[in-house]
Formats: structure tokens, C-alpha cells, sequence
């Protein structure tokens, strides 16, 4: 002991109330621990008490047919997706193989057309040669007439009278009403319209130019309502006629008209000539 400890003076007065308060936790503390032991023993001694009873497993019958449903949903929403996919494949094949069809038809058409139109144009080629030289014979024919037969300004009826008279002139005529037309014919089983004329004038010894064109400038121009038997009438003007005939007397002529008519003899109201001429 410390030599001080003896002085009352150097001693620190005891607290009363922090011993009470001290004794106090310390019972309580122990106390509580007592208690919490033996709440635990009872808890420990059934945990480790031996099993008694047997235990039960839950039941999966509902969550395996949950699980089934949706299973067989999703299958069945892949199948109809796969079908979905399938349509839409056939119908893009369907419509590519539209879409080449009409191609070709298309194709088809054109190169159809196309060679409608060149043989068209190879016809219409055709016709046009055929139709030059048709008036290159007529030229070659009217230039022979031409060298052959007197020239407008020179012509008189006393010039080309010629041995015959208007009487044979009209006989020859009517002998041939009935006839065919046929372009370029001089007789004598068909004629054209200058072919007519020429056939017949040459039957009273009078050659006339092979075209309508140059027969129309032939003798001497006389009206129409001073015609005479034998005078020739044509259509159109005088040097570019298109067609003539022979007067034949009482309002009438003879003259091959076309395909479809043939030889004819008819009345000048019929068909109205423009201008005539008298070669007899």
C-alpha cells in the first residue's frame, strides 16, 4: 500500500450511486443471459430431437401441363409462321414468274409487230417499184406514140380522117361492151380506158397516143355540148387527163371504166366528162 493511501486527504470519495447503478447492469446483464439460455435450450433440444414425421413432396402436375400448353402454343406459332414464310415465298415465285410471262408475251408482240411492219414496208417498196415502172413504160409508150402521131397544132380532122368513119369507129365499140378491165391491156380480150380508145381509132386508120394524158391534147378541143359521134372525152384536164372514152351519140358513151365494171356503155349524166376532142 502506498504510503498516501493513509492520508484521508489523498482519497477520492466514493461514488454511492455509480456502484448502485454498476451493481445494477452487471445483475442485469447476467440475468439476461440466464434467459437466453434457457429459451435456447428448449429450441436447440427439439433441433436436435430425432424426425418423427415423413415429409411430403409438392405435386408438378400443374406447372408440367402449364408448361405443356405453352409449349404446344409454340409450336403451333412456329408452324403458322413457317407457313406465313412459305405463302409469301410461293407468292413472290407466282408473281416473278407472272412478271417473265408477260415479259415474253410483250416481247413477243413487238417482235410480231415489227415484222408485220417491215413486210408492210417491203409490200409497200414493192408497189412503189412496180408503180415506176409502170410509168416508165407508159413514158417509153407515149414517147414511140408521140414520135408516131401528128402534134396537136398540126392536127385537123382532114389529117387523121384516115379511110374508116365514125359508123366503124362505134360498131368496134359496142363490139367490145362487156369486156374486162385490165391496166396496161390493149385488147383484144381486155382493155384499159387508152387502150380502148387506141384499139378502136385504129380501126379507121387513125394512131392515137398510148396514154389518157396525151390523147385528151389529140385533134381539135370542142365543148361538150357540141360533141359529135366519134369525139373523144376525158376527165380531168386537158394534157393530165386520168381517163377518157368515145362519144357514141345520144347522150351515151363507150369506155372501159375500171376492174369492177369492165367495158360499158352509158350516159354522160353517169359520169360527167370535163372537156372532149375530134380526131375524125
Amino acid at each position: 500500500m502506498s504510503p498516501k493511501a493513509q492520508i484521508p486527504s489523498h482519497r477520492k470519495p466514493r461514488n454511492s450511486k455509480m456502484n448502485t447503478a454498476l451493481r445494477a447492469g452487471v445483475t442485469g446483464g447476467v440475468m439476461g443471459t440466464i434467459a437466453l439460455t434457457a429459451a435456447a435450450s428448449p429450441s436447440f433440444a427439439a433441433d436436435n430431437k430425432a424426425p418423427t414425421e415423413t415429409m411430403e413432396m409438392p405435386t408438378l402436375s400443374g406447372n408440367l401441363e402449364s408448361s405443356a400448353t405453352a409449349a404446344a402454343d409454340s409450336i403451333q406459332q412456329s408452324a403458322l409462321t413457317y407457313e406465313l414464310q412459305e405463302a409469301q415465298g410461293s407468292a413472290v415465285t407466282k408473281a416473278k414468274e407472272q412478271a417473265k410471262e408477260n415479259k415474253e408475251k410483250a416481247e413477243a408482240k413487238a417482235k410480231a409487230e415489227a415484222q408485220r411492219k417491215a413486210e408492210a414496208a417491203r409490200k409497200a417498196a414493192k408497189a412503189a417499184e412496180k408503180a415506176r415502172a409502170s410509168r416508165s413504160d407508159d413514158r417509153g409508150s407515149l414517147q414511140n406514140a408521140s414520135a408516131e402521131a401528128p402534134s396537136p397544132s398540126s392536127s385537123s380532122p382532114s389529117q387523121t380522117k384516115g379511110s374508116g368513119n365514125a359508123a366503124t369507129l362505134i360498131n368496134f365499140l359496142k363490139g367490145q361492151v362487156g369486156k374486162a378491165y385490165v391496166s396496161g391491156a390493149t385488147g383484144p380480150s381486155a382493155y384499159d380506158c387508152s387502150g380502148l380508145t387506141q384499139a378502136a381509132f385504129k380501126t379507121v386508120g387513125v394512131s392515137l397516143p398510148r396514154v389518157s394524158q396525151s390523147q385528151s391534147t389529140t385533134g381539135t378541143p370542142v365543148s361538150l355540148s357540141n360533141v359529135q359521134p366519134g369525139d373523144i372525152l376525158y376527165w380531168g384536164s386537158a394534157g393530165s387527163a386520168y381517163h377518157v372514152a368515145v362519144y357514141i351519140g345520144d347522150g351515151k358513151f363507150i369506155g372501159a371504166q375500171n376492174p369492177s365494171k369492165g367495158v360499158v356503155e352509158a350516159n354522160m349524166s353517169y359520169d360527167q366528162p370535163t372537156g372532149a376532142v375530134r380526131v375524125l
